[in-house]
């Protein structure tokens, strides 16, 4: 076989359906698992315009709720919303029969809100973004 292997900053959406789809077979076949990912989406909209203020997205998947992006509007912080989307979305993890979550979040972020909410840091990538870090936390239901 001679395959051609192609770099581009323009992905198209069937070639990353496809490498999901490689994937996810793949560790269903090693992990015993069946590849059960969900979406899972709690967001905070003006309730005029119902346009997008920020939110919390991310997924369940292998017993585990990732979060991938989490912005509270800065007239919002202190008020509670961000434990509110917090609390919601673990909620939903655990009727999801999920076992705990993790995130990451960067230095100049929101480590001391996750770690109040009971996450503990399991890894760290320093000097990333140079001159900070990337912490990564967990939290076990």
């Amino acid at each position: 076989m001679n395959p051609k292997i192609t770099l581009t900053d323009k992905p198209d959406a069937a070639a990353a359906k496809a490498l999901s789809q490689f994937l996810g077979q793949f560790n269903d076949d090693r992990s015993g698992w069946a590849f059960d990912y969900r979406p899972l989406a709690i967001l905070i909209t003006d309730t005029e315009t119902n346009d997008v203020l920020g939110g919390l997205w991310g997924g369940t998947m292998y017993g585990f709720l990732h979060i991938d992006l989490l912005f509270v509007p800065e007239a919002m912080r202190g008020s509670g919303t961000g434990r509110t989307l917090m609390s919601q979305a673990e909620d939903e993890a655990i009727r999801r029969e999920c076992r705990g979550v993790w995130l990451d979040t960067f230095s100049f972020q929101a480590r001391g809100f996750y770690e109040k909410l009971g996450y503990t840091v399991f890894g760290e990538i320093e000097d990333h973004p140079p001159g900070h870090s990337r912490f990564f936390l967990r939290k076990i239901f």
